[in-house]
């Protein structure tokens, strides 16, 4: 935190001398805080050190691809929006294919006039399915596939070059929101995204948002998991009242019948005396149960609040390890 607070001085008063301070990926930007992706308390512990020093960041550091330049430039005083940014609404939640990887890489092209050897070497080198065909980066002309070219030589039709076998394309803006584009890479296998200044900036395929959902709904179904596993451990060990006396202060109204009733850090709070603790009755040390509820209750905190760069694998790891826990407990009979 003292290297961040060390530069976003520096760049405050170069703003303040009238010096443009350089340029940073997000990437870098997040390890002067030492932090590696955008989970929730990251991204309010940065907020909060760029609010102390009257700057922002354009485009905003949360929502940009995490290996995107974003610069420095002061913040309105008044708590508005940074100058020169417009003053339009808080930042777009919606996950835009523009956050994933291969929509950030520039494809490998081919222009109308490259050969067919040389477009099936590309592709068979490069373990490739398609290959756009273009004359500049913001030129396309059509797109190759193994498909396209198959259907060409299954009828007897001639190839020489790219635009004997290439088909229309597809493409769509980087800010499509990622749900939109699942319809169009079904039915077509791929999409091309086109960056803001239009220049073609990378290439979907059903591959890609396979591993995207992979990494999205991981996460969830491991907190699931654990979530159904802790309600386990807590059915049918305590009283009415005692599921009561658990809620959060200030929470009166709300009526507890079952554990599923409870947040998750309502069952921290039931367990985390001693009373409560023997309750459930397992032989394992209470401080490190419950200092792995808590651990999980950040995390879920984090994947509840949409981190755009998904859970670090360390996380993943834990989550699996604490499920595969309670299943170890549940398989000897303890719930």
């Amino acid at each position: 935190m003292a290297l961040a607070e060390e530069k976003l001085s520096a760049i405050a008063a170069q703003l303040k001398n009238g010096v443009a301070p350089p340029k940073e990926t997000v990437r870098a930007f997040l390890l002067w805080f030492g932090a590696e992706r955008r989970g929730y308390r990251v991204v309010r512990r940065i907020r909060g050190a760029l609010r102390r020093h009257s700057l922002a960041t354009s485009p905003d550091f949360e929502w940009a691809y995490i290996d995107w330049q974003v610069g420095f430039i002061k913040a309105d005083p008044e708590n508005k929006a940074p100058q020169g940014v417009a003053d339009d609404s808080p930042a777009d939640p919606t996950y835009r294919i523009r956050s994933l990887a291969s929509a950030n890489r520039t494809p490998v092209t081919v222009t109308p006039d490259s050969t067919l050897q040389q477009i099936t070497t590309l592709m068979l080198t490069n373990d490739f399915s398609q290959l756009p065909v273009m004359t500049g980066p913001r030129d396309v002309k059509g797109i190759v596939s193994w498909k396209s070219i198959g259907m060409r030589l299954s009828l007897k039709k001639s190839i020489f070059s790219a635009k004997d076998c290439m088909e229309e394309v597809k493409i769509l803006s980087a800010s499509e929101p990622l749900f939109s584009a699942i319809a169009v890479v079904a039915a077509n296998d791929y999409v091309l995204v086109q960056a803001q200044d239009k220049t073609i900036c990378g290439i979907l395929t059903a591959s890609d948002f396979n591993d995207q959902f992979r990494l999205l709904a991981e996460p969830f179904l491991l907190l699931g998991e654990i979530e159904n596993g802790v309600r386990r451990l807590l059915h049918g060990k305590f009283t009415h009242a005692e599921l009561n006396s658990a809620k959060a202060p200030g929470d009166d109204g709300r009526q507890i019948d079952a554990p599923a009733d409870l947040t998750f850090g309502e069952y921290i709070r039931l367990i985390e005396n001693e009373a409560g603790w023997k309750k459930l009755r397992i032989e394992v040390d209470r401080a490190t149960f419950v200092s792995t509820l808590n651990r999980v209750r950040e995390i879920r905190n984090d994947v509840m609040h949409f981190d755009p760069d998904g859970l670090e694998e360390d996380d993943l790891k834990f989550l699996r390890e604490f499920a595969q826990f309670l299943k170890r407990l549940r398989d000897v009979g303890v719930t």
